[in-house]
């Protein structure tokens, strides 16, 4: 069966009820993804306008755990391959070797043990990537590339189409940039805000500040951010983290 009839199939098989609504379309295509695929977890993300990342969907909690985990190290194979416009293969040693802050994360916190990260034909809001987890390294060997990139361009036609004929303005973008997942990390851009008016510094050092701060907790920039806007985290706190100037 061509791979565009067996990713159809597979993305008919996941469309359940409580996931019907236009904002849940990454979702559905990441657990289509793998499933189509036969890897362990699949996530969709791209860059907005700004140049921030942005989650759209995963396959499963894990897998949403793991782009979370590659965000709060700032590097990761799928930074790489939204860089270079390159797949990315990724086993065990080669996360070790490449990206060590982001290893510690992901391999302590998820059960996958192989990434493979490989740029989308671009989204009408930016640059997209997909990452593909597995739990055996040598799995990462083992997928068939051109399937892959076949699966890669049919998510992206289908995010395309989505837009194409939904209506949507500049400033906010198709139904699928409002799911679970841009909303949450929409709150580590309102924190980084809200941490450079208190302290007076851009947003790339507020940025770096709670990556610090989530790193050293063993947490995600996301939960730290979503505790500074609930007041569950001080911002003095962070403010004390900060070294100071010259």
């Amino acid at each position: 069966m061509p791979i565009a009839e067996r990713f159809s199939a597979a993305l008919a098989a996941v469309s359940a009820p409580a996931l019907a609504a236009p904002e849940l379309l990454p979702v559905r295509l990441s657990r289509a993804c793998a499933r189509v695929l036969a890897v362990d977890g699949a996530g969709l993300s791209m860059s907005d306008a700004s140049g921030r990342r942005v989650p759209l969907g995963a396959s499963s909690a894990a897998a949403s755990t793991a782009e979370q985990m590659q965000f709060t190290a700032g590097e990761g194979p799928c930074v790489a391959s939204q860089r270079t416009g390159q797949p990315v293969f990724a086993a065990e040693e080669d996360l070790r070797r490449r990206w060590p802050m982001f290893a510690t994360l992901f391999l302590g916190g998820t059960p996958y043990r192989g990434v493979v990260a490989l740029p989308l034909r671009s989204p009408p809001s930016g640059g997209g990537a997909l990452d593909l987890y597995v739990t055996r390294g040598d799995a990462v060997a083992e997928l068939d590339v051109f399937d892959a990139v076949a699966v890669g361009e049919l998510i992206s036609s289908a995010l395309a189409e989505a837009a194409m004929w939904s209506t949507w303005s500049p400033a906010e973008g198709p139904d699928w940039l409002h799911g679970p997942a841009p909303r949450q990390r929409a709150a580590v851009w309102e924190a980084v805000g809200k941490i450079g008016v208190a302290l007076d510094i851009g947003s790339a050092e507020a940025l770096a500040l709670l990556r610090v701060d989530a790193y050293a907790a063993g947490r995600s920039v996301d939960e730290v951010a979503a505790d500074l806007l609930a007041g569950r985290r001080p911002l003095e706190e962070l403010r004390a983290d900060r070294p100071p100037g010259p």
